[in-house]
């Protein structure tokens, strides 16, 4: 089993001290619900009540009726109706409550946003697939799935926000990928950061969980997290392999033919498999993914055109 992470260490040694945020003025942030920053810095007290943790919860109804709606969805898979917040508390725990209602708040505190770019709904059902591909990857790691899994929800929350208020840069991005190796090299090369480490910035300035912030910002290392002596076994490298799963904007220009040479490398990872059970997961909480192009069907293609391949 691998050792265990000091988070807040790994989280200073990755960001520092400071709490500035790299984005220019001109980005405006969401607010987040105030419920989420109190249960998130009530939650961190190890003598927290329960009692009090479920009123934070109560005081705001769309939380509130996320997490009922969460503990009595078929996915997972309560035995019977749980009716109230403290009931739901109880069930999943303190911290998985807590991740829950991060990504539930920080959604919500988006449903405003707009993108040029990005169509917000798909946006959100990619952030799905690459969650539950995230937690695929922590299952076979014997890692954290319920952090890879929310990790993976969060990677990329800047992109729309970014994206619209610095349109003509990503713009940019979108019609000259070809002269960058990928979205990363593009943002340090003209802007001078990138979505990745400033978007664990703006989680530490929430004061949302180190281990949160630290896969944020290393999402973008790819399939080199799994060569890592301390990290790759763990959520983070799974976070970081699901940042392969293309999304609108084409962050990468090849990431399900890095996912097949995955396979061919670990032999306990079937690609095949791992995108049939995310379809199914996908399938079963997506909404509005009628034409959404499916993870699963991604492959089936990249798969039926390697094996028609005559190389």
């Amino acid at each position: 089993m691998a050792a265990a992470i000091d988070w807040t260490s790994l989280r200073r040694e990755l960001l520092g001290d400071k709490a500035e945020s790299l984005l220019p003025p001109k980005v405006k942030l969401p607010m987040l619900p105030r419920a989420l920053n109190e249960f998130t810095q009530k939650a961190q007290d190890p003598n927290a009540e329960p009692r009090e943790l479920s009123r934070i919860i109560g005081t705001d109804a769309g939380l509130s009726s996320e997490l009922l709606r969460h503990v009595n969805s078929s996915a997972f898979g309560a035995r019977t109706q749980i009716t109230s917040v403290q009931q739901a508390l109880a069930l999943v725990g303190i911290r998985k409550t807590q991740l829950y209602l991060t990504t539930s708040g920080l959604k919500a505190a988006m449903k405003s946003s707009t993108s040029k770019l990005i169509h917000f709904e798909s946006f959100w059902n990619t952030n799905l697939e690459r969650a539950l591909l995230a937690r695929e990857v922590a299952r076979l790691m014997k890692a954290d799935e319920e952090l890879a899994y929310t990790a993976a929800m969060l990677q990329d929350f800047l992109l729309p926000l970014i994206t619209n208020q610095l349109f003509d840069k990503y713009l940019d991005f979108t019609e000259n990928r070809e002269e960058f190796k990928d979205l990363i090299a593009f943002e340090r090369q003209r802007l001078g950061w990138d979505h990745a480490e400033a978007g664990a910035q703006v989680m530490r300035g929430w004061n949302l969980p180190d281990e949160l912030i630290c896969c944020v910002c290393l999402h973008h290392k790819g399939m080199s997290m799994l060569q890592d002596a301390r990290l790759g076994e763990s959520s983070v490298a799974a976070v970081a392999v699901s940042s392969k799963l293309p999304d609108a904007i084409r962050q990468i220009p090849d990431g399900i033919g890095e996912l097949v040479k995955l396979e061919e490398a670990w032999p306990e990872f079937d690609l095949l498999a791992v995108a049939k059970r995310v379809d199914e997961a996908f399938r079963d909480m997506a909404t509005n993914a009628t034409n959404h192009f499916s993870f699963l069907r991604l492959c089936e293609k990249t798969l039926q055109r390697s094996a028609n391949d005559p190389k």
